[in-house]
């Protein structure tokens, strides 16, 4: 049996220091995805999307243990985040009946669009949520990014969304996509102060 850590392999995307600024450059990587639109704070919004996610997450995630002999951990929930016709948007503000957001859980490398069709099926027959024809199977290529380890509730997350667009100004960058955020902890099991969250701007140098 081959264990995959994919947390370890990808270390300097997914844990980056809470103390400074970095910058990394994000590889094209192979998500499920799903769109919402709204207050995220709106559970019957929110949780749907998230439970559609992680259904099809173990699900490829059993059957690669037992068709390929290929262990690996479910990989954090993300989230990307944005308003038309603004960039970048702040994510803390107060009013987010105009925001538009994608939830999207990483797949390792070997998880093909195939797999992802056949976990689909699988998902259809034994539960068939609602929202899962809403799912897809996606490659997101990010590019150059600016990042930093936020801990601390989410309503907390402006210093450090400030500190990273001002390390991007520094360099002479702009930002060019939506605002990212990786979900390290789980709200429902952790204190509100002890949360870990990615935050990610990606840019370029203008």
């Amino acid at each position: 049996m081959t264990k995959l850590d994919l947390k370890k392999t990808f270390k300097d995307l997914y844990n980056p220091s809470a103390k400074t600024v970095s910058e990394v450059v994000v590889p094209p990587m192979n998500y499920i995805m799903i769109d919402g639109t709204g207050d995220p704070n709106n559970e019957a919004e929110f949780q749907p999307r998230a439970e559609v996610l992680y259904a099809l997450s173990y699900t490829l995630k059993f059957a690669s243990k037992q068709q390929l002999g290929v262990d690996y951990g479910v990989m954090p929930l993300e989230g990307l985040w944005w308003v038309d016709g603004l960039l970048p948007v702040d994510p803390t503000s107060s009013d987010r009946s105009t925001w538009k957001w994608t939830l999207m859980l990483m797949q390792p490398e070997h998880i093909t669009r195939e797999r992802f069709d056949s976990a689909l099926e699988n998902v259809r027959r034994k539960k068939n949520p609602a929202l899962l024809s809403n799912s897809r199977f996606e490659c997101y290529d990010e590019g150059r990014a600016a990042q930093i380890m936020h801990i601390g509730p989410y309503s907390a997350e402006k210093p450090n969304i400030d500190r990273v667009h001002a390390y991007i100004a520094e360099k002479g960058g702009q930002p060019t996509a939506k605002h990212h955020e990786i979900y390290l902890g789980d709200p429902r099991k952790a204190a509100s102060d002890k949360l870990k969250t990615v935050i990610r701007q990606p840019f370029k140098l203008v």
